[in-house]
């Protein structure tokens, strides 16, 4: 299928789309959409920026239009969808507001972290769809403000990301309101056991639509690692940075506190930056997310938990800053970058204390990244540690070192004749091939997808 028309889409989704510059589904979009508007239940497995947010919403908006007898009851919406997070609600409302602005379908977001009035205030006027994050949600149902007796479809988005963050009992909860006669959508990132007992006890008799193999990552993205010790990760970031091809890059952390400290190092080497993650307002992370979104802000550091959901157009690079300790994690890290049929890099640091995280990442991927030594701080010890550790397979081919991207000033008093594996003018001491070196920057999408 080579564009939107031949999905059966009302006129005012076609011309929404068309106003957005969308002009082809993604595959995503183009497998689920007629088992959805056909009121089939779904079970999809996608990565984030696969497209998944228009692969719902469109057949939800096209359907409630067509059931709509003008504003629905005051709080008793007739379409729920539930998210992980703050910052993947709005976005989702925001994608409704888009897809639906030639129709007279009503939405509202609500979360926590901010106060309720508006939220109270838009359910009692009447919404056809509401965008909400668990606990939120349960506070105005608990409340007598919102009610889900008139659900017809009901969402789970991320729901791997649901579980992970302990909301399991508060969705049973929250599907015990919904009524049985419904049509239900879930969809995760990966699958396991949980969710597919989850899912197991929402759908009846799904469809399964799976477009990225569990746990790979994109083609697209050039991976690179470098070894650095943990006290010249911050100067090795700014290092990093002088490269003019990073025109927008997601910065990773796994604290708050450590975010934090990455931000005022990138402040005081006058570098802008933003950075969001659970401590922050919700009003600082909106405002930080918009900067970044709008160009104003190069860089944005983010936890995981705040970035969840995060769907940023012409994200460059995605630099693990501390590599995580759970090998999806890095999956959904990296995958913010390379949307759309863009081609985006990905940098991880890697310190003594990481060595396993980058073992147990490379087994799950199937792949060995490739190390960049053509840097100032590169930790010859810690390669040499985490060299003498039985690696995984790599089933993409390709060897272990390279010297590709931006050239830095060596370490080694300006002796860039030192003999390294790669590509750096000295030589090839390993018995493995080297993988060629990429330079996969930038945005180079020439194909505009729904988002």
């Amino acid at each position: 299928m080579t564009d939107f028309s031949g999905l059966d889409l009302i006129e005012p989704l076609q011309r929404a789309l068309t106003a957005e510059g969308y002009a082809a589904p993604t595959p995503i979009q183009a497998q689920s959409i007629p088992h959805l508007m056909a009121g089939r239940d779904l079970l999809g497995v996608a990565q984030t920026g696969t497209g998944k947010t228009a692969a719902f919403v469109l057949p939800m908006l096209q359907s409630l239009s067509a059931t709509s007898n003008g504003r629905p009851e005051a709080g008793r919406p007739r379409a729920l969808i539930l998210a992980p997070t703050r910052e993947l609600a709005i976005q989702i409302g925001d994608s409704i507001q888009i897809y639906g602005q030639f129709l007279n379908i009503n939405s509202t977001t609500i979360f926590g972290g901010v106060s309720q009035g508006k939220q109270v205030a838009a359910l009692t006027r009447g919404v056809d769809i509401v965008v909400a994050t668990p606990g939120r949600l349960l506070d105005l149902m608990n409340q007598g403000k919102l009610h889900l007796d008139q659900v017809s479809i009901y969402v789970l988005d991320e729901a791997d990301r649901m579980l992970d963050m302990g909301f399991i009992h508060d969705v049973r909860k929250i599907t015990a309101k919904v009524p049985d006669q419904r049509q239900t959508l879930l969809f995760s990132a990966t699958m396991p056991a949980a969710v597919a007992k989850l899912a197991h006890g929402l759908l009846t008799d799904p469809v399964k639509v799976e477009v990225a193999v569990q746990s790979t990552t994109a083609d697209r993205i050039d991976q690179r690692v470098l070894f650095v010790e943990k006290s010249q990760k911050r100067d090795l970031l700014t290092n990093v940075l002088e490269d003019g091809d990073i025109s927008r890059a997601l910065v990773f952390t796994r604290t708050k506190h450590g975010a934090n400290r990455v931000a005022k190092h990138l402040e005081q080497n006058n570098i802008r930056s933003g950075v969001i993650h659970g401590n922050k307002s919700q009003n600082a992370r909106q405002e930080a997310l918009q900067g970044f979104k709008d160009g104003k802000l190069r860089i944005l550091v983010a936890t995981d938990i705040a970035a969840r959901g995060i769907d940023v157009d012409g994200v460059t690079h995605v630099i693990n800053f501390d590599l995580p300790n759970d090998p999806e994690t890095y999956v959904h890290r990296i995958g913010r970058t390379a949307r759309a049929g863009a081609e985006g890099q990905a940098i991880s640091f890697c310190d003594q204390e990481e060595r396993e995280y980058l073992f147990d990442i490379e087994k799950t991927i199937r792949q060995l990244v490739d190390v960049e030594v053509d840097h100032p701080f590169h930790a010859q010890e810690i390669e040499d540690a985490e060299k003498s550790v039985a690696r995984p397979k790599n089933e993409r081919g390709g060897g272990r070192r390279s010297n590709g991207g931006k050239r830095h000033a060596n370490s080694n008093g300006g002796n860039s004749n030192k003999k390294r594996r790669g590509n750096n003018g000295g030589g090839n001491t390993s018995n493995t091939k080297p993988r060629r070196a990429k330079n996969h920057r930038g945005n180079r999408n020439n194909n505009a997808r729904a988002a």
